[in-house]
């Protein structure tokens, strides 16, 4: 959106606008304030509060089609209303260090989760694809944490090294999810989660969800690089199902959902390159053996679940 993109048009060629949620169908996704880890922690808030203020415009811009959520009460509403539920995360928790109050603002503003870091080391915690400079959290990301559970925020430990996730299971007193990653058995991308993880989110109440990014789905496309494609075939459909399965077998029904990463990747799955398509997936989860009641519960209710354990 901040780019330019208008989500209330059916854009040709892209991943994600209102009409091909409305067509998926879907009703209701998580938007992130993505924040570069390139940037400061003073130029982080202030991107992450323009996002939001271009993310506020589209919305009241498209009253038929979308609408906030901050709950599960809002996400019902809106369903019976035939409106996109547009729930709002923030991608990289640099942005917290910039001022004592930004958390409190952005909880203010609509944000129900935190992603701790993104592509590097922050002032919070080790990213997975950094350098270690904390062991896992920082003294200030083990504030956070609680200062986050305190009012009802919830923790996203995607991006995170594997012994950030093991501190914020020790430290957090709510639930935690993991909104876009796969399975570390399946494909050993350092972005993916190994199974005690996957069970020690579970054992916690919280959520792990699957993405459809080929990086994170296959081992033959650990290293493929978006802006250079050298022509091997990209992962289907069946690999996420494989996934989730997995996901399943480790943590259990209650504990996995679907976390695209739509917006945030230049290649998808094969047969899921826009949301519109996304609709598959489920007839897939259905052929392959999954009940209708299990569906509901990887497409949305575990999530819910986790979002309303947070206050």
């Amino acid at each position: 959106m901040y780019r330019g993109r208008d989500y209330g048009k059916d854009n040709p060629g892209v991943q994600v606008d209102f009409p091909k949620m409305l067509r998926a169908p879907l009703a209701g996704s998580f938007f992130a304030l993505y924040i570069p880890a390139r940037m400061s922690e003073e130029e982080a808030a202030r991107y992450a509060f323009a996002q939001l203020d271009e993310l506020k415009r589209q919305v009241a811009a498209n009253p038929d089609k979308s609408a906030f959520a901050c709950n599960e009460a809002d996400f019902r509403s809106n369903v019976d209303k035939g409106v996109i539920s547009v729930f709002i995360g923030l991608e990289n928790g640099s942005a917290l260090l910039s001022a004592p109050d930004v958390l409190e603002k952005l909880y203010d503003g609509g944000v129900r989760y935190v992603t701790l870091c993104h592509s590097a080391d922050n002032g919070l915690c080790d990213s997975c694809t950094g350098n270690g400079r904390w062991g896992g959290l920082s003294p200030v990301g083990h504030d956070m944490v609680e200062r986050m559970n305190a009012m009802g925020m919830m923790v996203d430990v995607a991006h995170t090294s594997n012994d950030v996730v093991k501190d914020v299971l020790e430290l957090s007193s709510k639930p935690i999810a993991y909104t876009h990653g796969c399975c570390a058995a399946l494909c050993s991308h350092r972005r993916n989660l190994p199974d005690d993880l996957l069970r020690g989110i579970a054992d916690k109440g919280g959520v792990s969800c699957m993405s459809i990014y080929p990086c994170f789905l296959s081992e033959d496309c650990i290293d493929f690089d978006e802006d250079h494609p050298d022509g091997r075939p990209m992962p289907g459909l069946e690999f996420l199902l494989r996934h989730i399965r997995h996901a399943v077998n480790i943590a259990g029904i209650e504990h996995v959902g679907i976390g695209t990463d739509y917006d945030g990747i230049e290649v998808t799955a094969l047969g899921l390159e826009s949301i519109d398509k996304f609709g598959i997936l489920f007839d897939e989860l259905k052929k392959s053996g999954f009940s209708e009641r299990e569906i509901e519960k990887i497409a949305s209710e575990n999530l819910l679940r986790v979002i309303s354990a947070q206050v």
